[in-house]
């Protein structure tokens, strides 16, 4: 390819990208919302005209960021195998505010797991739904609701975890800065273990148009905390899928995890076969923390995650389990970073894949030992599972160690179902297509296992159930 073209793809990126800022800045500041189960305290108008200052702050310095960014592509080592070019052939508009408001409660009520049937916090298109949220079932100490409502002792604190997490400089992470006007925020005072499981869900709703929606998620664990969350991302409209254009989400989660605090997180795409979606999930642990991450991608058009662990101090242990079963011409790309600099500690990463008719899986996956990080203990294994001589799946496990004292391993492995477990299975009476079936829900169960609420896994079951042979 000539230069010349070159430098016109470029310039043509680089427009879709302006236009894409131009398009997010035009976000309505945030506005006072009723919070799901408890009153504001004092001071919310001056909260609200400072919030509204600080936020201002980070959208300008993140739009100066992607002033000099380019959009990604394939020659870019981070996207490589992941061609975003369908994604530049959409032009996006922001979605309607009113559909927060026209969403009936009724429509939710089959989305809502039972264990968090009072501790669940609703968006519509990146917009804070109170209407549809319930946070009564939670106990005095933890706090879920968006950034308004937000109680005036953690106001302060604020400047402190949002927006400030590794990664900020990234082209859709700063997109989504660049846009920000509202959050949700759960916030888990010292010392409390909440037992009952907090549901986010994120909900985009099928238009006559391509909309784009920025989701924004705020987790901050405090010392000695427990908490365990479930990050759903959806879509529901009236719309049939194949008659509505593409949305596009690109979400945002940061996650602090303070000394001895434990964080238990699921995170579900199953957006529509129409979307885009776009996920950075960045943590940060401090000593003795320990944080699990059990991820599901099954949606999307195209999906990209990039979960990011970033360890602060001593004797941290880590878990990330993740599944994505795809099919069509479906495309996800996971992308994962485990940073170890202190030692002493811990992390297990289990990352299977299952791709089916002319889909395409990508996973990436690096763990960083420092020089620092002595007597740390690493493990991680990809497992892919083909089910079509079409489907493609590209892996990369990466295991950088500069420390000398460590116990470190991880490994890849791409292979078809077994003809001859197929075979056991038919001796025992089962049909060809149940065999196989079996052998798919058996592969995937070891990570649908891992996730602590029955509901979710009984769904997420069904779903893999559906997408079987």
């Amino acid at each position: 390819m000539s230069s010349q073209v070159l430098k016109s793809i470029s310039i043509s990126r680089d427009a879709y990208l302006t236009g894409l800022l131009n398009l997010v800045s035009k976000g309505t500041p945030p506005q006072p919302s009723p919070p799901a189960g408890r009153g504001p305290e004092r001071g919310l108008e001056g909260w609200l005209e400072e919030l509204e200052g600080w936020l201002q702050g980070l959208r300008d310095r993140s739009s100066a960021i992607l002033l000099e960014e380019t959009f990604p592509s394939t020659r870019d080592e981070a996207w490589r195998f992941t061609d975003l070019s369908p994604l530049l052939q959409v032009t996006f508009q922001l979605p309607e505010t009113s559909n927060v408001a026209s969403i009936p409660s009724s429509e939710i009520t089959p989305l809502i797991f039972s264990e968090a049937a009072d501790s669940r916090l609703v968006f519509v298109n990146g917009v804070y739904a109170p209407q549809l949220s319930s946070v009564a079932g939670l106990p005095v100490g933890v706090f879920a609701g968006n950034l308004t409502a937000l109680p005036e002792s953690y106001r302060s604190s604020i400047p402190n975890y949002l927006g400030k997490q590794h990664g900020a400089t990234e082209v859709f992470t700063a997109l989504n800065t660049a846009g920000l006007t509202d959050a949700a925020v759960v916030w888990v005072s010292k010392n409390q273990v909440v037992e009952t499981p907090i549901h986010l869900l994120f909900i985009s709703t099928l238009s006559e148009s391509p909309t784009i929606s920025q989701p924004r998620c705020l987790v901050v664990a405090e010392t000695n905390s427990q908490v365990t969350l479930v990050e759903d991302y959806l879509t529901i409209s009236d719309w049939c899928a194949d008659q509505s254009h593409p949305y596009f989400v690109n979400a945002v989660t940061e996650i602090w995890a303070q000394e001895n605090a434990q964080i238990n997180h699921s995170r579900i795409q199953r957006d529509s076969n129409v979307a885009f979606h776009i996920g950075k999930t960045a943590i940060s642990q401090a000593r003795h923390s320990r944080y699990t991450c059990n991820a599901i991608n099954l949606g999307g058009k195209i999906s990209r995650h990039n979960l990011e662990v970033y360890q602060t101090g001593q004797e941290t242990e880590t878990t990330l389990n993740g599944l994505t079963m795809i099919a069509g011409a479906q495309v996800a790309d996971t992308h994962s970073a485990l940073i170890l600099n202190h030692p002493h500690s811990t992390s297990r990463q289990l990352q299977k894949n299952i791709a089916r008719d002319r889909s395409h899986v990508v996973f990436n996956g690096r763990v960083f030992v420092a020089k620092a990080a002595q007597l740390t203990d690493a493990g991680q294994l990809n497992r892919n599972l083909l089910l079509s001589p079409k489907a493609r799946i590209d892996t990369k496990p990466q295991l950088e160690i500069i420390a000398d004292n460590v116990k470190c391993s991880h490994g890849a492995t791409v292979s078809q179902l077994d003809d001859e477990e197929v075979f056991y299975l038919q001796s025992r009476g089962l049909d060809k297509v149940s065999a196989y079936n079996l052998l798919v829900d058996a592969f995937a169960a070891e990570i649908l296992n891992q996730i602590p609420l029955n509901s979710v896994g009984i769904m997420l079951s069904q779903c893999i159930a559906c997408r079987t042979i």
